[in-house]
C-alpha cells in the first residue's frame, strides 16, 4: 500500500540531515558546482548524479534557488552540476555535462519566466536582472516546459523533475495572463516525471536518496510537496477516499451537511477539536467509515451523513482542466478549494483531470525546523557569481550581495501575492547564531563590503519567529490569512526575538549599520512599539518602504490588506521615534493600480489622498495576474474565491481593458503631465470636472505644457486644456522611489 509519508498532522518528519551520505561524498566539496566538463575533470568526476537546469545565471549564494538546492544535495554526498541559461533552440547545451545518473532538476529560475520577460502591459522587458549585464532574452517563454523537453531530447529515458516558482505556481490548471486563457498544468506540457512545489528541500533530498537506492521514479508517489500524472481515477490504496468537488454550490435543502469549504477539519479527525481561530467546528461525522476505495461525493443536497474520513487518506477532486477552461465560475470554485487545502497540518491531496489522466497533488511539505534551516544555509557558498562570467555585472546579485535571508513563508495572505502558494504561510526561521555567522562571512569573504548589511529579512521583514500560540490550533486552522480581516487572537506578535537579533547584528565588529529593506507588515509592527522604536532608531536609511496598496475599503477587502487606520498609526509612531532619534526620515508607500475590486472612483480617491499627503510616486505597480493567485482568479472569473462561490455570486469589478488599466495607473501618477489629458477626460466622464484647475485642492491643471501628453492625446476623445505657463508644485516630502518587487 502506498501511504503518504509524514502525512499525519503532528508527526515528525525525517530530519533533513539524517540520511547516510551517498558514496560520492568522497570527492569532497566543489569550489563552485561545475558548469563544464573541464570543471568536472578537475574534481575527478566521470559523471554528475544530478544536473540542475536553470534560467538564471549561476550565483553561488543562498538567495538563489539553484545554489541553495545544489549545495544541499552536495552536502548529502551527490555530485551536482549546473546548466545555466542554456541555448534552448537545440538539445546541444543540455548535453554539456553528460547524462545525470539520477535526474535532471529543471527550473525557470528565481522568477516565473513570463513575469521575468514581460511587463504588466504584456510588453517585453528591456533587461533581465538575473543575467550577466542585465541582457534580455536569455531564457524562453515558459522556460520549465522548454527546458524539460530539451532534457528529454538530449537524453531520452532520463528522469526529469521540475520545480521552483514557475512549476510551483503552475501545478494545476491556471489562468495565464499572457495568453489570456486557462492553460493546463505544467506537468503534462513538460512531460516531467515529477513536480516538486514549494520549498523543495525535504522532497528533493528524499527523492535523490531513493533513486540512488534503486527505486523507480514512476513508483514514487508518497512524497509531500510533489505532483505527478496518473491514470484517471487512480488512488494510492484501497483505504483511500475521494471527495468530489467538481461542482459549485447550488441552492438546496435547509439541512446543511458536510461542507467542502469548511474552515476547520471535520470533527473527530486529528486536530479537529481545535477549532481554527475561534471558528465553530464542522458538523460531526458518522463513526461509520467508508467502503475501501469508495468515491465519496459531497453536495449540499446530499441526504446521507458523511462517513468519518481519514484526512491523510482522502483526496479532493477539483473540476477538470476542461471544466475550468470553459467555465470561469468553476475556475473560481477550484481556486477556493485549492487555497483552503494549503495548511500542511490538515491539507488533503488534490486531484484534477486533464483529459484521460489526472494530475495528483500530494499535501504541502512539512516546514523545516530551525536547525534544518540553519543546516541549509550553512553550506560553503562562495557568495559570488561563477568565475565564467568574469567581471560582468549581474543586477540581482548586486541587489542582494550584502543582504541576508533570515526566514521564509508569509501568513499575510495578500491575494495578489504568490508567496503563500509557494513558500506556505508557516514561518520558518533561522537561529540567531546562523544569521550572525553569515554576517561574519560577508564581512570576511565578500569583496567590496563597507560595513553595511543591506537587509535582514525575507518575504516580510517582521515575521521572524512569529507563529500561532498553539501548535494544535495551527495544524487545524484553515484561514487564508492570520492578519485579515484582523490579527488572529492566537497569533503571537511579540517582536522581541527580532529586536534581539537586530541588536546583536549591529554590535558585531566591522558592522557599521544594518538596514531593513524587505517589505514591512506595519499592522503587526504597531502591536509592538518596542520593535518600531528599534527599527526607526537604528535600521532605516532615510526611507522605509511599506505597502498600504490602497486607501479604499473595496480594493483592500479584495487584497486582504488592512485599512488605512493601521497605516496612520504606524506613521505616527514612525514620525515620533524619528524625532526622538533626531533623524529626518520618510515613509515610502507602495500602491497597486487596476487590482480586482477597484473602481475608477476608488483610484480617484486614492489620487486625492496622495495629493493631500504630498506624495508623488515615481514608479508604480499595475496589477499583474500571476498564476494561481487568488486575485488572478478574481481577474479571470469576476468572482471572489474569498467567499463561497456559486452561480449567483456577486461579480467582482475587474479592470481588464488596456485604456482603463492606463487610467488607473495615471491616477497614481496624477502629477505627470503625460497623464493629464487622459485624466481630464476621465474626470469629466465621472462628473468631477471640478477637480480640473489650478487650485490647491484640484487634482490636475487646465494647462498642458508643450510637448507633453502626446500619448494621452492619441486616446479616442482625449482633449487638452488651455496651455499656460507654470509647473506643478514640488512635493513636501521626497518623491517615492520605485522599488524592485520581484517577490510579488
Amino acid at each position: 500500500m502506498n501511504t503518504l509519508r509524514n502525512a499525519v498532522p503532528g508527526s515528525a518528519p525525517r530530519n533533513l540531515f539524517s540520511y547516510r551520505k551517498y558514496w560520492a561524498s568522497r570527492f569532497g566539496t566543489a569550489p563552485f558546482l561545475p558548469m563544464s566538463r573541464a570543471e568536472m575533470d578537475e574534481l575527478g568526476w566521470d559523471s554528475c548524479d544530478i544536473i540542475l537546469v536553470t534560467g538564471d545565471a549561476y550565483i553561488d549564494h543562498p538567495s538563489f534557488g539553484m545554489a541553495l538546492v545544489g549545495r544541499l544535495l552536495e552536502a548529502q554526498g551527490f555530485r551536482v552540476g549546473i546548466v545555466s541559461q542554456p541555448d534552448w533552440l537545440s538539445a546541444k547545451a543540455f548535453r554539456t555535462l553528460g547524462k545525470p545518473n539520477l535526474f535532471f532538476g529543471v527550473t525557470a529560475g528565481n522568477m516565473d519566466s513570463m513575469v521575468n520577460r514581460y511587463t504588466a502591459d504584456r510588453k517585453p522587458r528591456s533587461d533581465d536582472a538575473y543575467t550577466p549585464g542585465g541582457e534580455p532574452n536569455r531564457r524562453p517563454d515558459r522556460a520549465v516546459v522548454v527546458y524539460a523537453q530539451r532534457c528529454r531530447e538530449a537524453f531520452p529515458g532520463s528522469n526529469v523533475v521540475i520545480g521552483s516558482i514557475e512549476a510551483s505556481l503552475r501545478r494545476i490548471a491556471h489562468y495565464d495572463y499572457w495568453s489570456d486563457k486557462v492553460r493546463r498544468s505544467v506537468l503534462p506540457d513538460s512531460k516531467a516525471d515529477l513536480l516538486i512545489y514549494g520549498s523543495a528541500e525535504r522532497a528533493i533530498v528524499e527523492l535523490a536518496h531513493r533513486l540512488a537506492a534503486g527505486e523507480s521514479i514512476a513508483g514514487i508517489h508518497d512524497l509531500r510537496g510533489t505532483a505527478f500524472m496518473v491514470p484517471r481515477g487512480w488512488l494510492p490504496g484501497e483505504d483511500w477516499a475521494e471527495i468530489d468537488s467538481t461542482e459549485v454550490d447550488t441552492p438546496g435543502l435547509l439541512i446543511r451537511h458536510a461542507d467542502p469549504y469548511a474552515m476547520t477539519p471535520e470533527a473527530g479527525q486529528e486536530g479537529g477539536q481545535e477549532a481554527a481561530c475561534s471558528a465553530k467546528p464542522a458538523p460531526a461525522a458518522s463513526s461509520e467509515g467508508p467502503a475501501r476505495g469508495q468515491v465519496i461525493r459531497i453536495h449540499w443536497q446530499s441526504h446521507q451523513r458523511m462517513p468519518k474520513l481519514d484526512r491523510a487518506r482522502t483526496a479532493i477532486r477539483l473540476p477538470s482542466y476542461e471544466q475550468v477552461a470553459a467555465d470561469p465560475v468553476l475556475y473560481a470554485h477550484a481556486s477556493r478549494v485549492f487555497h483552503l487545502e494549503s495548511n500542511p497540518g490538515n491539507a488533503r491531496a488534490l486531484v484534477q483531470a486533464h483529459g484521460e489522466r489526472d494530475v495528483w497533488l500530494n499535501p504541502p511539505p512539512i516546514p523545516l525546523t530551525t536547525p534544518e534551516m540553519d543546516g541549509v544555509f550553512a553550506s560553503p557558498f562562495q557568495r559570488r557569481p561563477h568565475p565564467s562570467y568574469g567581471e560582468a555585472r549581474i543586477p540581482a546579485f548586486e541587489m542582494i550581495r550584502f543582504s541576508i535571508n533570515i526566514m521564509r513563508g508569509c501568513f499575510g495572505g495578500c491575494t495578489f501575492c504568490s508567496i503563500t502558494e509557494h513558500e506556505g504561510r508557516i514561518i520558518q526561521s533561522r537561529s540567531e547564531q546562523s544569521v550572525l555567522q553569515e554576517i561574519e562571512e560577508i564581512r570576511d569573504k565578500t569583496p567590496g563590503f563597507t560595513g553595511i548589511i543591506s537587509d535582514l529579512g525575507g518575504p516580510t521583514a517582521n515575521m521572524y519567529r512569529l507563529a500561532c500560540k498553539d501548535a494544535k490550533i495551527e495544524s487545524a486552522c484553515r484561514r487564508l490569512s492570520c492578519v485579515f480581516p484582523g490579527i488572529c487572537e492566537n497569533l503571537d506578535t511579540d517582536h522581541t526575538p527580532l529586536v534581539q537579533l537586530y541588536r546583536k547584528a549591529r554590535a558585531l565588529p566591522g558592522v557599521k549599520k544594518v538596514l531593513i529593506s524587505s517589505g514591512l507588515r506595519y499592522d503587526l509592527a504597531v502591536r509592538d512599539p518596542q520593535y518600531v522604536r528599534e527599527l526607526v532608531t537604528h535600521h532605516v536609511g532615510g526611507y522605509l518602504k511599506i505597502a498600504p496598496e490602497h486607501t479604499e475599503e473595496g480594493p483592500l477587502a479584495h487584497m486582504m490588506k488592512p485599512g488605512m487606520s493601521s497605516y496612520e498609526q504606524f506613521k505616527a509612531m514612525f514620525e515620533k521615534f524619528s524625532r526622538e532619534a533626531g533623524k529626518e526620515q520618510y515613509l515610502i508607500p507602495y500602491f497597486i493600480a487596476a487590482h480586482p475590486g477597484t473602481t475608477d472612483r476608488d483610484m480617484l480617491n486614492l489620487a486625492l489622498w496622495l495629493k493631500r499627503n504630498n506624495f508623488r510616486l515615481d514608479q508604480v505597480q499595475t496589477f499583474l495576474p500571476t498564476p494561481m493567485a487568488i486575485a488572478t482568479a478574481m481577474y479571470h472569473s469576476r468572482r471572489n474565491p474569498l467567499k463561497k462561490v456559486d452561480r449567483d455570486s456577486e461579480a467582482v469589478e475587474t479592470v481588464r481593458g488596456a485604456r482603463q488599466r492606463r487610467l488607473h495607473k495615471a491616477f497614481l501618477r496624477y502629477h505627470d503631465p503625460e497623464n493629464w489629458p487622459l485624466l481630464r477626460e476621465a474626470l469629466k466622464q465621472m462628473g468631477r470636472a471640478d477637480l480640473i484647475g489650478n487650485g490647491r485642492k484640484q487634482l490636475i491643471p487646465f494647462f498642458q505644457p508643450p510637448g507633453t501628453g502626446l500619448r494621452g492625446l492619441a486616446q479616442p476623445g482625449a482633449k487638452v486644456g488651455t496651455r499656460s505657463p507654470g509647473s506643478s508644485r514640488g512635493p513636501a516630502t521626497p518623491a517615492a522611489a520605485g522599488g524592485w518587487r520581484g517577490k510579488r
